[in-house]
């Protein structure tokens, strides 16, 4: 069973920087695709960012230049690097794996940005 824990939320003023991990359960490397969504309140879930086994990265056009996504195989470890936060950046921030056509989802660390 693949368990996904995400750290590193946190309140920030916007401008400000945070660093989310997602540590899982087992080797990253057997994952086809592991990335990062976020849900704000009333709003749906939405993709932020997204890393292949390869290493091809695909970010959501709203993260463009200000997040970056990478990996730490040795550490079954994905990050997410947040630069130049915006109040609009607030939610719940979730790690995703996807591995064999099946989805593993953690529980989600809150990022709350002030203006």
């Amino acid at each position: 069973q693949v368990q996904l824990a995400e750290s590193g939320g946190g309140f920030v003023q916007a401008g400000g920087s945070l660093s989310l991990s997602c540590a899982a359960s087992g080797s990253i490397f057997s994952f086809d695709r592991m990335g990062w969504y976020r849900q704000a309140p009333g709003k749906q879930r939405e993709l932020v960012a997204h890393i292949t086994r390869r290493g091809m990265r695909n970010y959501a056009d709203f993260v463009m230049g200000r997040f970056t996504i990478f990996r730490d195989n040795a550490k079954n470890t994905v990050y997410l690097q947040m630069n130049s936060l915006k109040p609009d950046d607030t939610g719940v921030y979730f790690c995703n794996a996807l591995a064999n056509l099946r989805e593993y989802w953690g529980l989600g660390t809150q990022v709350t940005v002030s203006s």
